[in-house]
């Protein structure tokens, strides 16, 4: 009985906090909850310097997941004439970046929720930097291979947890513009990869690629941990030191640490218990899984040899048709809803199935694309144009709208989408 009032007079409360208005300024909140929701203050040079210096080290780490998605497919042929490689080695070489991804989304989830979001970022860009150096140094293929592995690792970590941790230390009203830069990096990536690949020796390119995260290592110094990862395992101290310096010394920050600490505690729990957690595990796999194909698509014509021998100015406009219908869409919206809509309980396991159906996705997509196309080539591009009209169905019937809500109130919300 004691529960059901406390669950009663959080979830009244958050519904009145969800009566918003807009301010005229891009800011949407009520008086309930100004602190919770409020921007960084432009005078707070110290705040935003944070909060921009967080969103260039997830950047980092998603330009360099571009980078090595594509770095096989355009480092092919002087590795193979350097090295004397078989195509047989060298296709290894290729695949080692998928199992290694797969490895890291395995240990994402769990790494996160154990060691913080802040040390994640520390071991992934270790991973980064080892991989590339492996590479830059290979005499042979073993340790190319090795490297790719490493390369991988990192990449499937950083599909989890960059996102998860700008969700969580960014106010509700800049997260969306935060995170879908960050997001796009990947696309970046990807795409000055290739523009400077054909130019420059293997080697060269894989130094260029460490460039990123040596950027990432040293903002590592500079950032906070999440406030909701320290309230989560009880560093209360701890937890209001670093929403005060990502608010600003002078911000008023009670507010928001009321919201935060209610929610992290009860509506975890309070999903846990209605739905269990195999249902919102369930959930996460089948609302990632729509996309992921199309990811896997994305990931086969980065690295297949189509792209190869192509002018530079139809470079620049696949360049451009690619960052519009991709960059911003499938492969980075998935990530910032999924960073958004688990509670804090949850969000390592949940994050973790995600993280693992989309890389078993795209091997699974990658792996079949030549036998179906040998099938039949429009066949094959129905099934996948079949898939996103699946996707257009499943967001419009189950996916929440984030836009202008805290993290506490999109979960809480969920707890009747999914009763």
């Amino acid at each position: 009985m004691e529960d059901e009032v406390v669950r009663k007079s959080l979830l009244v409360k958050q519904e009145a906090s969800s009566n918003t208005v807009d301010n005229g300024n891009g800011h949407v909140g009520d008086g309930a909850n100004t602190n919770g929701g409020a921007a960084v203050r432009p005078s707070d040079s110290s705040a935003t310097a944070i909060l921009v210096i967080s969103t260039i080290v997830a950047a980092c780490g998603a330009f360099t997941g571009g980078s090595v998605a594509v770095y096989s497919s355009l480092a092919e042929n002087g590795i193979i004439a350097d090295l004397g490689l078989t195509v047989a080695e060298y296709s290894l070489f290729g695949s080692m970046m998928t199992i290694g991804a797969i490895i890291g989304a395995l240990i994402s989830g769990k790494m996160t929720d154990v060691i913080g979001r802040r040390y994640t970022f520390w071991i992934l860009d270790i991973f980064y930097i080892m991989g590339w150096l492996s590479i830059i140094f290979a005499k042979g293929a073993w340790l190319l291979d090795f490297g790719r592995l490493l390369l991988g690792v990192g990449f499937g970590i950083t599909c989890y947890v960059g996102p998860v941790y700008l969700a969580e230390i960014t106010p509700k009203n800049l997260r969306g513009g935060f995170m879908s830069i960050t997001q796009s990096m990947t696309g970046y990536g990807s795409s000055l990869t290739y523009l400077i690949g054909s130019i420059i020796s293997w080697r060269t390119l894989a130094i260029i690629g460490s460039i990123p995260c040596i950027l990432m290592f040293l903002g590592l110094f500079l950032i906070p941990e999440s406030p909701r990862w320290l309230v989560k395992i009880g560093k209360q101290r701890e937890f209001e030191a670093a929403l005060q310096r990502l608010r600003g010394v002078d911000a008023d920050t009670s507010q928001e640490a009321s919201d935060i600490k209610i929610p992290s505690i009860f509506l975890g729990a309070s999903l846990i218990d209605k739905l269990g957690r195999r249902m919102i595990l369930m959930v996460s796999a089948m609302g990632n899984c729509l996309g992921c194909f199309l990811t896997g698509l994305a990931y086969l014509l980065q690295d297949h040899n189509w792209w190869k021998g192509i002018s530079h100015i139809l470079a620049l406009v696949g360049v451009l048709v690619y960052m519009g219908s991709y960059s911003f869409g499938m492969v980075s919206i998935p990530w910032i809803i999924v960073s958004e809509i688990f509670p804090i309980n949850v969000k390592g396991s949940a994050g973790t199935l995600c993280n693992l159906v989309n890389w078993f996705a795209s091997f699974f997509v990658s792996y079949t694309f030549n036998f179906l196309f040998e099938w039949s080539s429009a066949g094959t591009f129905f099934i996948y144009s079949s898939i996103c009209g699946l996707g257009v169905l499943f967001i419009a019937k189950l996916v929440p709208e984030t836009k202008g809500r805290t993290l506490e109130e999109i979960q809480s919300s969920l707890t009747g989408i999914l009763q």
